[in-house]
Parts: C-alpha cells; sequence; structure tokens
C-alpha cells in the first residue's frame, strides 16, 4: 500500500472497503471510477472497523449498499491514508485512492444492510 500519512495499525491494511450501489457497480466496466473521482480526486475507502462511520453519514435509509472488498496490493495507484470530517474519531484516518479502482482488485462484494435500529455496523472480513 501507498503513502505517507499512514500509522502503525493502516500500514498492514491489506483489504479495504468501499461502499456504493449495487447498481453503481453492476454497471462498471475493468476500471471504476465513481463521481467522486473527478470531484474530489480519489475515491473513499474505508477499513473494515470505521465503514459504518461514513455509510451512516452519508447512505442512511438505503437498502441498495454493498461493499467492495478490495485487495490493495492489487491496486497500483496511491492509496492515502488523511483526517475524515469533523465528527469522525481525531486520531482516526480514512484510505482515499487517487486512481480508478481496477475491477480486478475487487475480490468479494459483500450487501450491506442496516441493523435493527437503522444503522450500519463495523465489518468483520
Amino acid at each position: 500500500m501507498h503513502g505517507d500519512d499512514q500509522s502503525d495499525d493502516q500500514s498492514d491494511e491489506r483489504y479495504l472497503l468501499h461502499v456504493c450501489g449495487e447498481r453503481e457497480w453492476a454497471t462498471t466496466g475493468e476500471t471504476y471510477t465513481p463521481e467522486s473521482l473527478g470531484g474530489v480526486g480519489f475515491i473513499h475507502l474505508s477499513a473494515p472497523r470505521q465503514v459504518h462511520l461514513p455509510a451512516n453519514r452519508l447512505y442512511a435509509g438505503r437498502t441498495d449498499l454493498i461493499l467492495l472488498i478490495i485487495d490493495t496490493r492489487r491496486v497500483s495507484d496511491e492509496i492515502r491514508w488523511e483526517p475524515g470530517v469533523p465528527g469522525d474519531p481525531a486520531a482516526m484516518r480514512f484510505p482515499h485512492l487517487y486512481g480508478p479502482l481496477p475491477r480486478s482488485a475487487v475480490v468479494g462484494v459483500r450487501r450491506y444492510r442496516t441493523d435493527g435500529d437503522g444503522l450500519f455496523a463495523p465489518v468483520t472480513l
């Protein structure tokens, strides 16, 4: 994995996650280029233990979400661990992929649904 802003517990994250809609993934070709890549210059990723934070903030009420399980060894563009948004734990950094995601780097796809309280939970791979 690439990037300078990694602490020891982040640099060994082999598998990262990306949240998207089922239809969005189903219509992708050899590379996945969500709107964020053109808008902010990177693709938002998460470690399994933190994926619920952006999911609850950005996708409340959605029932069509999936998690793309990404093998970082199959990604050639830079992944940087950078601060989240206000409200996230201060020391927590989130992985951002600075380039398109090759379909070949996605080693699994999992449905991502809320619990009984309507909240997304952290994930264990």
